[in-house]
C-alpha cells in the first residue's frame, strides 16, 4: 500500500507539471496582456485592420521588378527577415527590396522591426515600380531603419535625418527613441491626402505634407535632385516596401488600415 501512495503522489507531480507545461506554450487568451504576433484583435478585425504577414508564409510579397519571392529572404520564427549580406545595396544573388503587391492610397500602417548591429534598412510608402527605377527608394519617401550608435550614416546628413524613425535625408525623428540593436521598435506611417505622420515606439516623430512648396525647397536641398529630378514628385498611389540594405533586419506585426 505504502508503493501505491508514492506511486500516486509521484505521477500527481507528472501531471500537474504537464499541465503547467502546455498552460504556458497556449497562445494568449481572451483579455490577456499578453501581445498577439501577426494577428489582428477582434476590435482590430472591426476597425478595418488587415494583416500584411501571416507570420508563416510571404503570401502577398514579392520582390521589387520580381514576379516571386527573393530567397535572401525568409519567414523564421513568425518574422520576415532579410539575411544580411554584408554588401549594402549591391545585395546577395535573388536579394533586393521587397514589396506587398498591392497599391494604397490613404491608410495607416504598423509594424515591428529589429535591426543587427551596424545595421541599416527602410520602410517605404507611396512606391512606384516600372523599369526606370532599380530601387523602390529611387520614387518612394522611407522611413529609415537604423542602428543609431555603430551606423556612421547616423551622423551624417542634417541634425540626424538618417537615423531611425526619420523620413530619410528629410526630416529627422524628434524625439529620437529608437531602441538599440537586437531589441524591437514598434513603427506607424499614416498617410492622408499628402499628409504624412512617422510614428516610432507610440510616439509622433516626423509630420510633414507632400507637394507643398516647402516640400519642393526640402528635397530640392536634400540628397535626392542629384539622383532623381523628379523625385519630389511623390505618387499618390503606390507600394509598401522594405528594403535589403546588406543587413539583418527583422519585420514582424504587419498590418494596414485603409483610411
Amino acid at each position: 500500500m505504502k508503493k501505491f501512495r508514492l506511486a500516486f503522489i509521484a505521477f500527481s507531480f507528472f501531471l500537474a507539471g504537464s499541465l503547467f507545461l502546455t498552460s504556458c506554450n497556449q497562445a494568449p487568451k481572451s483579455g490577456s496582456s499578453e501581445p498577439l504576433l501577426n494577428a489582428l484583435t477582434e476590435e482590430e478585425k472591426a476597425d478595418g485592420w488587415v494583416l500584411l504577414f501571416d507570420g508563416e508564409t510571404s503570401e502577398g510579397w514579392r520582390g521589387y521588378g520580381k514576379d516571386h519571392f527573393p530567397v535572401a529572404w525568409e519567414i523564421a520564427d513568425g518574422t520576415m527577415h532579410i539575411q544580411g549580406s554584408g554588401r549594402g545595396e549591391a545585395g546577395a544573388k535573388d536579394g533586393g527590396d521587397i514589396i506587398y503587391d498591392q497599391e494604397f492610397q490613404n491608410f495607416h500602417v504598423k509594424l515591428e522591426w529589429k535591426v543587427s548591429e551596424g545595421g541599416n534598412s527602410g520602410i517605404f510608402y507611396l512606391g512606384q515600380e516600372t523599369s526606370d527605377y532599380d530601387y523602390i527608394w529611387m520614387t518612394a519617401p522611407e522611413m529609415q531603419i537604423l542602428d543609431n550608435e555603430n551606423h556612421p550614416d547616423a551622423k551624417a546628413g542634417v541634425d540626424g535625418n538618417r537615423q531611425a524613425g526619420s523620413l530619410y535625408d528629410l526630416y529627422p525623428a524628434k524625439p529620437q527613441n529608437a531602441n538599440p540593436a537586437g531589441e524591437w521598435n514598434s513603427a506607424e506611417i499614416k498617410v492622408f491626402k499628402g499628409s504624412v505622420w512617422h510614428m516610432q515606439n507610440g510616439e509622433t516623430v516626423v509630420e510633414y505634407h507632400l507637394w507643398t512648396p516647402k516640400w519642393n525647397e526640402d528635397v530640392a536641398n536634400s540628397k535626392f535632385p542629384g539622383l532623381n529630378e523628379e523625385w519630389a514628385d511623390v505618387a499618390s498611389k503606390g507600394y509598401f516596401g522594405l528594403q535589403d540594405h546588406g543587413d539583418d533586419v527583422w519585420f514582424r506585426n504587419i498590418k494596414i488600415k485603409e483610411l
